[in-house]
């Protein structure tokens, strides 16, 4: 797949400086990890899942999770992963008959209930199985943490498939602060010697916030709810050096019947769109999503097909940091310990800042380079009309 295809080539060539390009389940694992943008999550028991891969029913999708968990009911759990399987067939025929270009395809996974269920799967999925990148572990704690990964281990090897896993931190233990110390210490101890397999370390922010009856608003992130943001501070601190951490759901999105022609807030060039057209969630979501990124978390978790491009736009490298982080890697051969900035407006320190170059020309590769001028705001209106018509726009 390829980030941003829905745009056309001459909307690519206006808007990037250095094009997205081609990721598949088969890229490298270091490009994996910071490849999955927004990861939409559905319900296992949906009929239209074929369909929705097969037909590009959301064109900017590129990685999605099938829940079997708390998306569906406990009396659902057999019929959600026998849909499942049936509609994993029918992708994998289409791909057989050469119906789908496998290097479109989204990078999929599943969400299990516990880890016995990876392996009942892995026999009912059968030669579909190869067309999963992996699968995503909720309620991740120190009494299932080995019996998880060691399960994935096994149903890699039996299927000669790579297969990752992307854990959930989201149980009790983690969050109270009388023993969140030891349950990190030693879940840290158990995924560095599976590190090899993990993807990313996900948030579930949703069950924590829940723990102590807490909910944010829209305009309110999830940083500004103190134990959650003290709690993503040392999971930045215990895991940010060697693992991928993902950003947590943003639970808020808008009745698009109501709200045709609206817009985001922070928009460059936009500001005179007060008052009215405003879309208050899609806003809250860009300053989730940009403390995210500031904080060191790259991806994130959502719910709904509209919050895809907002999060997915997001994560495009502008051409400032662009030429910043190639003039550190390429100063960093030890003649220089600084380098003046070509935007002329800040010091670059080689030594310092060259893990942030690395990881923004990493980035690069995956999500592209925005020209001078161009930003998120040109892909969330890409297909929408110019300023001058947003009077008449969906009426």
């Amino acid at each position: 797949m390829q980030y941003f295809d829905f745009l056309s080539a001459s909307q690519k060539e206006n808007v990037f400086f250095k094009q997205p390009g081609m990721v598949t389940k088969d890229s490298p694992k270091h490009i994996l990890e910071y490849a999955l943008g927004a990861t939409l999550y559905v319900p296992g028991n949906r009929s239209d899942i074929a369909d929705m891969i097969i037909k590009r029913k959301y064109p900017a999708l590129c990685s999605v999770v099938f829940c079997l968990e708390d998306s569906i009911g406990d009396c659902e759990v057999l019929q959600a992963e026998n849909n499942l399987v049936s509609q994993a067939d029918i992708i994998y025929q289409a791909q057989k008959l050469r119906n789908i270009n496998p290097d479109v395809l989204p990078l999929m996974f599943i969400r299990v209930r516990e880890p016995e269920q990876m392996l009942e799967l892995g026999n009912k999925l059968g030669r579909a199985l190869h067309l999963f990148t992996g699968f995503v572990f909720p309620k991740f704690s120190t009494f299932n943490a080995e019996h998880y990964l060691d399960t994935l281990s096994k149903l890699s090897k039996e299927s000669g498939i790579t297969l990752y896993g992307m854990p959930i931190f989201e149980t009790p233990d983690l969050l109270a602060m009388e023993t969140r110390r030891k349950a990190l210490e030693e879940l840290k101890s158990t995924l560095v010697f599976y590190q090899d397999v993990i993807l990313n370390i996900r948030i579930g922010a949703t069950d924590l916030c829940g723990l102590y009856g807490l909910r944010r608003k829209p305009q309110t992130t999830i940083y500004d709810i103190w134990v959650i943001a003290d709690f993503i501070k040392d999971m930045i601190n215990y895991f940010g050096l060697q693992f991928v951490i993902s950003g947590p759901v943003w639970e808020y999105f808008e009745d698009s019947s109501k709200t045709a022609g609206s817009f985001p807030r922070r928009a460059s060039g936009w500001e005179g769109l007060t008052g009215e057209g405003l879309n208050p969630y899609t806003d809250g979501l860009i300053n989730e999503t940009l403390l995210d990124l500031a904080n060191g978390i790259h991806g994130k978790t959502v719910i709904h097909p509209t919050h895809i491009r907002a999060v997915q736009s997001l994560h495009v490298i502008s051409i400032e940091e662009y030429l910043d982080a190639l003039s550190i890697v390429e100063s960093a051969d030890g003649t220089r310990g600084i380098v003046k900035s070509s935007f002329s407006n800040k010091m670059n320190e080689i030594k310092p800042h060259l893990s942030w170059a690395k990881k923004i020309l990493l980035k690069s590769e995956i999500y592209g380079v925005y020209h001078e001028n161009r930003s998120y705001i040109d892909i969330l209106t890409a297909d929408k009309p110019p300023l001058s018509n947003l009077g008449s726009y969906g009426s």
